[in-house]
């Protein structure tokens, strides 16, 4: 399992200021930087390699679940039964997230 980073949190107006530091910390640290707005989670300043690993792991995930949603309306039994089990892998997996 994976070490969560540490995380930041700073107002924008803040960030403004530090700003190459926000980036040094999400750059060379790995720590991400949430920037709220009047109280509210408004963006997060991460790596370039972060970014570009979470659209993938993102597409992955899409692929996946249309994956799931094809083998679920599969023309054999056994492709509905294997789609079943990835939608079944992918929801489990979600709540797991979410707990």
């Amino acid at each position: 399992m994976t070490e969560t980073p540490t995380e930041h949190r700073a107002k924008i107006a803040e960030a403004r200021n530090v700003l190459g530091e926000v980036i040094s910390r999400a750059r060379y640290a790995n720590e991400p930087t949430i920037l709220v707005n009047r109280g509210k989670e408004a963006a997060v300043i991460v790596s370039h390699p972060f970014y570009e690993q979470a659209k993938r792991d993102r597409a992955l995930i899409e692929l996946l679940k249309r994956r799931a949603e094809e083998g679920q309306a599969g023309d054999t039994a056994d492709a509905r039964i294997k789609g079943e089990a990835l939608y079944v892998a992918l929801v489990s997996a979600e709540r797991e997230l979410d707990d």
